[in-house]
This record gives C-alpha cells, structure tokens and sequence, in this order.
C-alpha cells in the first residue's frame, strides 16, 4: 500500500505540481487589462491589427546588425529558455510583433520579463495568459473565438497591439500606457519595473559602423634608407 502511495506521489502528483509552477506567473506585479468600450472605428482597426498572418521576419535592414542583434539577446535569454530554436524563434517574433505596433522591441522583452518571466504558459491570479499576459476578454472583443492566447504569435500579437492601443489613448505616455496595461493606472510600481528590466537586462545600442582607417604617412626613422620612386616609371 505504501509502495503504491509514493507512486502516485511521484508520477501523477509531482507532474501537476511542476504544471502548476508553469501555469502560475511568478511575477508579483502581472495584473489585468481592464475591459472597456470600444468605438467601432478602434474595434476595426485594432481587429484588423491582430489579424495578420504573415511570418514573422526580423525587420533591421542590415543583414550583420540583424545577426549582431539575434546572437547577443539569444546569449541573454539562454538561462531563461536552453532551447535555442525556440529562443530564437520568440526573440524574432518579439521583435516582429513590437515593430509592427510601433513598439521598442527592447521595451517589450523588459514587458514579458516582468509580465510572465518568459514563461509560455504562465497565468495569473486574474486569468491573463502568455508571455504579455493578455485578458481572455479581449478575444471576443477584437479576436476570433478559436485564438489561442498560449500560441506564441498570437499573444504576442494581442499584447503589442493592446499596449499600442493604451499608447495611442495615453498620447504617447509610455508611462500611463504601462499602467493601462497592467491594471494599475497611475501607481509607479510595474512601470518602474518594466524600465528597469528593460534598461537592465534588454538595452540594445547597435555597435558603430566599422570604417576603414586611412594610411598614416610618418616621417621615417634616421635608420630607414630613403627610398626615391621614380614617378615617370610608373606611367
């Protein structure tokens, strides 16, 4: 009897507890999104946003910044995800998704940092899901019914465009959109944590162009022969 006890411990109780620890966002900030009316030309146009399809690219024009990009975020989220397909399948997606709502893609991996600590199937005491924690609700209000919040792209998807929304309504306020986003509007805590998660441990400055030096013309050594060219000669 005992024997048959620990093996239901260790092979059906233990699995949930570790599906537990996944589904529950370890971030004590991650809050909720709060449903408000939207009028029908923000309805359709944030629809219209939240239904593309095209593949994800990673849109930096210079093919060396692009790898210079992907290999240095890549190093900084091995801990967080050892895959390094799927690390580098979310890291373009990221920067696909937050480029296209206009959004700092540094700013964005500071977000899901804070928001669900990189965890795909993180949700929250509220019921927001994914990586940006986005609200079920607004499936209904801008999505489709069969939209899967736990799909990458999709909640990627969702998150930059809702955070796009409150960017747009707060003019420009990153600070207040934050706020909007978390369900916390006016108090400083999650925007304080998403600026230093994203200047912390996400700031990107792209290196300067390499450009090639110029060749020093010095004044020779006392121990240098003089060598005299014949200019003509070289005609």
């Amino acid at each position: 009897m005992m024997k048959t006890a620990n093996l239901v411990t260790r092979h059906v109780l233990c699995p949930l507890a570790l599906i537990g620890g996944l589904l529950i966002s370890v971030t004590a900030f991650a809050g909720a999104q709060q449903y408000e009316p939207l009028q029908a030309s923000v309805r359709a146009a944030l629809q219209h946003a939240v239904s593309d399809r095209a593949p994800p690219t990673l849109p930096i024009d210079n093919a060396v910044e692009r790898l210079k990009w992907l290999l240095e975020m890549s190093s900084r989220l091995a801990k967080r995800i050892p895959d390094e397909a799927y690390r580098l399948e979310l890291l373009i997606a990221i920067h696909y998704e937050a480029t296209r709502a206009g959004l700092d893609p540094q700013m964005v991996l500071g977000l899901v940092q804070v928001e669900s600590a990189f965890r795909k199937y993180a949700v929250s005491s509220s019921g927001a899901r994914g990586y940006m924690q986005v609200m079920p609700f607004w499936i209904k209000v801008i999505g489709r019914g069969d939209d899967n919040l736990f799909h990458m792209r999709t909640n990627l998807r969702y998150g930059c465009t809702i955070l796009r929304h409150y960017l747009d309504i707060e003019k420009g306020n990153l600070y207040r959109a934050l706020g909007r986003y978390n369900g916390s509007l006016g108090r400083p805590e999650y925007p304080t944590l998403v600026r230093r998660a994203w200047e912390n441990n996400w700031a990107w400055t792209p290196p300067p162009p390499r450009t090639p030096t110029a060749p020093q013309l010095t004044q020779p050594d006392s121990d240098t022969p003089n060598i005299v060219v014949n200019v003509g000669a070289l005609n």
